[in-house]
Formats: C-alpha cells, sequence, structure tokens
C-alpha cells in the first residue's frame, strides 16, 4: 500500500513537473519568434515614453539624431560564444531626448585595464534598431560606483537607466535599441531574447517524464517479483 501510494505521490510531481516546463516551452517559443518576427515591418520613427516600452518590445525603430560618442558605456561581464567581453551602450540624441543604442559586443582584453577602441562620429545619421529592455542581473548586487572623474568609455555591470544618466550626465529613456545588423558602426550583433531556449525546456520536460516512467517501471518489477515469491 505504501509503495502504491508513493507510486503515486512521485510520479503525479514528475509529470506535473513535465507539464509546466512545456508550458514554458511555449511561451518562451512564442517570445522567440516574436522577437524574430518584429525585425521587418513597419518602423516607428520616434522615441516612445518610459511607460509604454512594454508595448512595443521587439519593434522596429528608425531614428534620426546624433550619437554621443564621450558618453558611452560599456556593460560589462556579457558572454559571447563563451569568451568574455563588453556591449557597447550609446547614446543617441534625438531632439530633446536620449535612447541608449546597443552597437553589439566586443571581446574583453587579458588585461582588464585595457579598454576596446569605440570610437564614433557625432554625424547626423538614421539608425535602426528593436527596442528591448536595459540588461538585468540575475541576481541584484550592488554597482561599484564610478567617479565623475573616471575616463570614457566607463565599465558598468548591469546598470538602470537612472545609474547611467547619473553617468552620462543627462537623462535617458529606460530600454535600448538593439542596433540592427546591417547598419554601420557595430560589432557583433547576435540578438536573440536573454532567456533560457525553449528546446531546454523540452529536455527538462524529458527528463521528468523519464523519471516518472522510470518508477513506473521499478514498481512493476517489484510487485511482479513480489508475486513470483508468493507463488
Amino acid at each position: 500500500m505504501w509503495g502504491t501510494l508513493g507510486l503515486v505521490v512521485f510520479v503525479t510531481l514528475f509529470c506535473s513537473a513535465g507539464f509546466w516546463q512545456l508550458g514554458r516551452a511555449r511561451e518562451k517559443r512564442a517570445i522567440f519568434d516574436a522577437f524574430e518576427q518584429n525585425t521587418d515591418g513597419e518602423s516607428v520613427l520616434n522615441p516612445v515614453a518610459d511607460n509604454e516600452a512594454g508595448q512595443y518590445l521587439y519593434r522596429r525603430f528608425t531614428l534620426t539624431g546624433r550619437y554621443v560618442p564621450q558618453r558611452q558605456i560599456l556593460l560589462d561581464n556579457m558572454v559571447h560564444d563563451g569568451r568574455p567581453g563588453y556591449q557597447v551602450l550609446t547614446p543617441l540624441r534625438v531632439d530633446t531626448t536620449s535612447v541608449l543604442v546597443n552597437r553589439g559586443w566586443l571581446p574583453a582584453d587579458r588585461d582588464r585595464k585595457v579598454l576596446p577602441d569605440v570610437s564614433v562620429t557625432d554625424k547626423i545619421r538614421t539608425v535602426t534598431g528593436r527596442l528591448y529592455r536595459l540588461p538585468r542581473a540575475g541576481y541584484e548586487l550592488k554597482p561599484a560606483a564610478s567617479q565623475a572623474n573616471d575616463a570614457w568609455p566607463r565599465r558598468l555591470s548591469f546598470p538602470s537607466a537612472g545609474e547611467i544618466g547619473t553617468q552620462t550626465g543627462f537623462p535617458v529613456h529606460d530600454y535600448q535599441l538593439l542596433l540592427d545588423p546591417a547598419d554601420t558602426d557595430g560589432y557583433v550583433r547576435d540578438w536573440h531574447p536573454a532567456m533560457m531556449r525553449p528546446e531546454k525546456h523540452l529536455a527538462y520536460a524529458i527528463q521528468w517524464f523519464m523519471m516518472a516512467a522510470t518508477l513506473v517501471i521499478i514498481y512493476a518489477g517489484l510487485t511482479i517479483r513480489a508475486v513470483r515469491r508468493k507463488r
């Protein structure tokens, strides 16, 4: 009786975990599909307010303005293909507002004191990219404070828009534009949502179902063995 009860409980738990992972896989697939589908289509031509950014997530924007090359941010602890590096955030002045443009990823030098050359001109240009939230750390840590006299570009780890605005000396929107791979003055731009891919959720779901099946097989084997012994 206790063996049967334990089997029911654990098989139910394992199957529930498997179906939960399948649900997460469907949700992630929808996000990745939305990310890919918004690559083409009509562009938004003006910056949007921070409280409206969620409605425009992954949407294509085409903005005309000037980069502010003297106030660039290097997003630290960004890994690409297993290599540590930086993502380059460059403010784009559009009329009276500033939008952060993520120009892509660069590898970090072995000597942490050596920063990459991210120079760019401040000429008027048209920039195309997709709206995305600023990167956030899995665990909230107190960021290392940068001094006002630190050299530019400045390295920051998962800064908020407010922290970036404090560094640059002017406010910026609480989102970024992921620079289109076809645009100039960019680096590695292999853009995808910063989250676990749906394939991993499917793999976890299979593992949970296999554990449930294993329990059933073990229970059946032990039951058959016990019946034979009684006979």
